[in-house]
């Protein structure tokens, strides 16, 4: 099967299925990409604080692509398979002004660049010292930020939010091995991909760094359920701590910007599928998810005014360990937390243990 290439400047700065494609494939074909980081190279290993002022923010977030694979029509899923990630030796993680849940309380531009200490054994990806002193090692774990095919209606879309079709996904499980299903809305796919991350928690901030992914594109025709982003993946102790080492996990997204209605889109999606794969009725699906079906809040994604005030329920579990520093956030019924943030989208998982069907 023949291995294309795309380069770092074979890429564009928003969602549009006007845009000429850089490749055309076939289904089930790979192509290797070399991406830059998130701020399109405007941040180097020699940047200071003093040069997040200087980001010209029109730049950020682009995305190599697009690459048009033959036979994928609208209604059909493109099926993502992420099969290699080589970070840079170096990374960035910023604040900057007026981005971030709490924005209104870190109005300071800042920035902190990482060095990778990278490690190719297993699925041991290396680590990266946020304070050795401090005795804070955090563990990489590489993944694309951005990836999704172009929508189907005209005009410019940016890159920052996530879309039913993908685009800014920041979802951490989406490493070495992972398979994402994306809806596709146009002739070709369209298929862009950029933002590499070493490291991320659940909606947070990344260890920005420039990527070379390899992913192999191959067009679904068996899969009507797909309306948003899906994915399966394995290595779940990130998900919980009692799932053995190799367990699969399902995970089934809702976009949107209000909490509620993105959950409720999300367990929508996990009873269609259940019900198109495994044969249960909406019913027996609904049962299924509220016994085994977990909840991540995936990411969230801030824009200049405050669009709406949030009522979630959530429960922060911190857990520190002697040369690891590891938080995660999974939504539930133990904290009450108001929140007013700037909210352009908001993306809510839902997955499932693959172990409890015995016929897959």
């Amino acid at each position: 099967m023949s291995i294309h290439s795309i380069k770092r400047d074979q890429c564009h700065l928003a969602w549009d299925k006007s845009i000429e494609p850089v490749l055309w494939i076939q289904s089930g074909e790979t192509v290797t990409f070399d991406c830059l980081d998130a701020s399109n190279g405007q941040i180097l290993p020699s940047s200071n604080s003093a040069t997040i002022g200087t980001l010209v923010f029109s730049q950020l977030d682009q995305v190599c692509g697009p690459i048009y694979v033959e036979g994928a029509l609208p209604g059909d899923t493109l099926q993502v398979d992420v099969i290699k990630l080589e970070t840079a030796d170096w990374g960035w993680t910023g604040i900057i002004p007026g981005f971030g849940l709490l924005a209104d309380e870190f109005v300071k531009p800042d920035l902190k660049i990482w060095k990778l200490v990278r490690s190719n054994t297993g699925d041991d990806y290396g680590y990266a010292w946020f304070d050795e002193a401090k005795g804070i090692k955090i563990p990489l774990k590489p993944f694309m930020g951005e990836m999704g095919v172009a929508r189907g209606v005209e005009g410019q879309f940016s890159t920052i939010p996530p879309y039913n079709t993908g685009g800014n996904l920041d979802t951490k499980y989406l490493y070495t091995g992972s398979q994402l299903f994306l809806p596709i809305e146009t002739e070709g796919a369209l298929f862009s991909i950029g933002d590499g991350h070493a490291a991320q928690g659940d909606g947070g901030t990344a260890i920005e760094t420039p990527m070379k992914v390899t992913v192999r594109l191959t067009v679904r025709k068996d899969r009507p359920y797909t309306r948003t982003p899906h994915f399966l993946f394995q290595n779940p102790k990130a998900v919980t701590p009692q799932a053995s080492s190799s367990e699969e996990f399902y995970c089934v997204t809702g976009v949107n910007a209000d909490i509620r209605e993105a959950t409720r889109a999300a367990a929508r999606n996990m009873i269609e599928f259940l019900g198109v794969e495994h044969g249960l009725s909406r019913t027996e699906a609904y049962m299924l998810c509220s016994v085994t079906a977990d909840l991540r809040m995936l990411e969230v994604v801030g824009v200049v005014y405050i669009k709406s005030w949030i009522l979630a329920h959530v429960l922060i579990q911190v857990r520190t360990f002697r040369w690891t520093c590891q938080t995660t956030w999974c939504v539930g019924l133990c904290l009450t937390v108001l929140i007013w943030v700037n909210l352009q989208a908001l993306q809510i998982g839902m997955m499932i243990p693959r172990s409890i069907f015995q016929r897959i």
